[in-house]
C-alpha cells in the first residue's frame, strides 16, 4: 500500500545515504590514484563528472579534519585539501551505480549526464553574472541529488509523482511541492548542510525552486534555477515553442538574461572524447 503522507523533510534528512557513483568514473579514478603524484587536472576532471564523488569529496574537505567547515566551495580547492590516500579512501567507499536498481525508478545514465549538463550550464551563466563558476558548477552538478535521496527514502512516494511526470522532467518540482511539500532541491540544500558545505552553495540550493521569492537577491539560485531549466528541457527534447513557454524569464530578467543568451551556452556534447570536460 502506498503511503498516503510523503516523509517530512526533516524525516528524511535524517536517514543514513549512500548515493551511488559512475561505475566507470571510479574504475578511471582508482588508475589515475596509483601513482605517487596522481595529476590534479585529471583528478579534477574525474570528480567533476559525477555528483556523488564530487559531494564525497566536498564532505569530506569540509569536514572536522581540516578545520575549514563551510569553507571549501569547488572541487579543485578540495583536492588541494586532500591527500592521495584520502581521495582513494573516498573513492574505494563510494557504492556503484550499477544496473537498473541503484537507485529505483531513475534511470542513472540520464540522471548523470542531467547533472553534468546542468552544471556546465550553471558555470556558463554564473560568468555573465559575476557568480563564481567554480560554485555554480558544484552547486549544479550536486543540485539533483536530493532526487535520489527521495527515489532512495520513500520509494513508493517517488513512484506515484512519476506516474504524472517522471524524475527529471521540467515540472517535476511543481509537483513534488504540491504532494510533498518540499521540491528535490530542498531536500539537496538539507544534505550540503549535512555535509557542512559552504551557506553559498546550500542558500542557492534552498532557493533554486523558487529563487525570487527569498528576501534577498540570490545571483547564485537565479543561475542554478535556468540551467535545471535548460538541463531538464534538453532531457525532455523540447522544442522552441516549448522551450519559449517554459522559460523561466521573470529569473531571466533578474539576472539580465533572455532565452537565447541561455540556449547559446548550450555545452559541446559531454560524451564527445571521453565524455570528460576539459574545460575546469
Amino acid at each position: 500500500a502506498m503511503a498516503a503522507h510523503a516523509l517530512d523533510l526533516q524525516t528524511l534528512l535524517t536517514q543514513t545515504l549512500a548515493l551511488p557513483a559512475q561505475p566507470r568514473i571510479v574504475a578511471l579514478l582508482l588508475r589515475e590514484l596509483v601513482p605517487e603524484q596522481p595529476s590534479l587536472r585529471r583528478l579534477s576532471q574525474l570528480f567533476a563528472a559525477d555528483p556523488a564523488l564530487a559531494a564525497g569529496l566536498l564532505a569530506q574537505a569540509n569536514g572536522p579534519v581540516f578545520g575549514m567547515a563551510g569553507r571549501v566551495t569547488g572541487i579543485p580547492e578540495a583536492l588541494a585539501l586532500l591527500a592521495p590516500a584520502q581521495l582513494r579512501q573516498i573513492v574505494r567507499g563510494m557504492p556503484l551505480g550499477v544496473g537498473t536498481h541503484a537507485v529505483p525508478g531513475v534511470a542513472m545514465p540520464a540522471f548523470w549526464r542531467y547533472s553534468v549538463d546542468a552544471a556546465r550550464v550553471a558555470r556558463a551563466l554564473a560568468g555573465t553574472v559575476q557568480a563564481s563558476p567554480t560554485a555554480a558548477y558544484a552547486a549544479g552538478l550536486l543540485h539533483g541529488l536530493g532526487e535520489l535521496a527521495m527515489h532512495m527514502i520513500d520509494p513508493g512516494r517517488a513512484a506515484t509523482i512519476s506516474e504524472l511526470v517522471g524524475p527529471l522532467d521540467p515540472r517535476r518540482a511543481e509537483l513534488e511541492m504540491r504532494l510533498c511539500g518540499y521540491a528535490y532541491s530542498h531536500v539537496s540544500a538539507g544534505l550540503a548542510r549535512r555535509w557542512n558545505l559552504p551557506p553559498l552553495l546550500a542558500d542557492a540550493l534552498q532557493h533554486l525552486h523558487a529563487p525570487l521569492a527569498q528576501p534577498g537577491f540570490d545571483p547564485l539560485a537565479c543561475v542554478l534555477h535556468i540551467a535545471a531549466w535548460r538541463a531538464r528541457s534538453r532531457e525532455a527534447q523540447w522544442g522552441e515553442r516549448a522551450l519559449a513557454v517554459s522559460f523561466p524569464g521573470e529569473v531571466g530578467v533578474a539576472l539580465g538574461l533572455d532565452i537565447d543568451m541561455v540556449l547559446r551556452q548550450d555545452p559541446v556534447d559531454w560524451m564527445a572524447d571521453t565524455g570528460l570536460d576539459v574545460l575546469l
